[in-house]
């Protein structure tokens, strides 16, 4: 037995994300982390056992749902269930026990992928054996596709915020070094460490916070809740749209969903809602997915319009992610604009200020 591992409280603190999947936070978490907090007391089971484990579990599921009867397919159900709760486990197991590695975690990526490309051959293989029903051949190929899709977008999506966030910092940096910009910090980052928050009140707050003295506040400019949304447009046209603010970009909070937000300000009141219960706003992701194909439409018997239905749901979601994502691409333009204005106007006074016949600095 094992006498560092802390009480239940202080696991679930460790060890769950602060945003997850739906079916994850409702129906896997409230199982799998008192599981982990066991194993990591009385046994010495690795993380990357446990991911092998899940594969185990998965293929057993495959093998279920190649016999094509519901019976066979509720079992399977069952068993993909206890596969998904043993993946999540794997990751908590090393996040609390301090023991994750490289090599892990992309065991657990192709394990994962194995799983799903197994099982769906599997189960739509057992249904048009038993049916001959062609469309599920199709159905097999298109659960594949989606599921690829799905990670395939999210790892780009990611790649790209990342790059963007990447270029304003390195411009934040260079502004700082010209003492033309104060510290810089992300909306989003915000807003995830208080879900409660209002956007425009952040802002106002943060940039209250950093505004030079006699220089006026974020409060001193507020605007009523209806023109909130014509507030942050204009805000993120760049330096000059708020006045007295012109000698610093606005870049004290960089705010890459500002447009998407002002098009659906609806958006944060949900985020909130979800985020105090840990759930993430991407409700149908490639978690739901294949919960949906892999457990409720065998449980139901159900394969053929569950796995539609789950199908359409996902694509949804994946194009309002890539379209608040052309939206995010747009406030980053804007963003590295309202610098390169900044800049522009610093030497602009710098050359005004300099005496006659004086060097400019550059």
């Amino acid at each position: 037995m094992r006498h560092d591992i802390p009480p239940l409280t202080e696991v679930r603190r460790t060890t769950q994300k602060k945003r997850d999947a739906w079916w994850t936070v409702l129906l896997v978490d409230p199982v799998a982390t008192p599981l982990v907090r066991w194993t990591a007391l009385w046994t010495r089971i690795t993380p990357n056992q446990i991911t092998w484990l899940a594969l185990f579990f998965g293929l057993g599921a495959a093998g279920c749902f190649a016999f094509g009867t519901w019976n066979w397919l509720l079992i399977g159900a069952l068993l993909y269930h206890v596969s998904f709760i043993l993946d999540c486990m794997d990751g908590k197991l090393a996040r609390l026990t301090r023991t994750g590695s490289v090599f892990g975690s992309w065991l657990d990526y192709v394990f994962d992928r194995i799983r799903v490309l197994v099982c769906a051959v599997a189960l739509m293989g057992g249904q048009f054996y038993r049916t001959d029903d062609v469309i599920y051949l199709w159905l097999a190929l298109t659960v594949v596709f989606l599921d690829m899709l799905r990670y395939i977008d999210a790892l780009q999506i990611f790649k790209i915020r990342h790059g963007m966030r990447k270029q304003i910092k390195a411009r934040a940096r260079r502004a700082r070094e010209a003492e033309n910009a104060t510290e810089l910090a992300f909306m989003e980052d915000l807003l995830r460490e208080n879900p409660e928050a209002d956007a425009d009140a952040v802002a106002a707050h943060h940039e209250s916070e950093r505004a030079p003295a006699g220089e006026p506040t974020a409060e001193e400019r507020a605007v009523p809740a209806q023109r909130a949304a014509a507030a942050s447009a204009s805000a993120a046209a760049g330096p000059g749209a708020a006045e007295g603010r012109s000698s610093r970009p606005a870049g004290a909070i960089v705010d890459l969903h500002r447009e998407f937000r002002s098009r659906f300000p609806g958006y944060l009141r949900l985020r909130a809602f979800l985020l105090r219960h840990r759930i993430r706003t991407h409700l149908v992701s490639g978690i739901e997915f294949q919960m949906a194909v892999f457990i409720i439409a065998p449980a139901l018997n159900a394969v053929i319009p569950v796995t539609i239905g789950a199908g359409v749901l996902l694509l949804l979601f994946e194009l309002a992610i890539i379209y608040k994502l052309l939206l995010s691409t747009r406030d980053f333009a804007r963003t590295l604009d309202s610098f390169d204005a900044a800049e522009r106007q610093r030497l602009s006074q710098e050359e005004s200020t300099a005496e006659p016949g004086a060097p400019v600095p550059h």
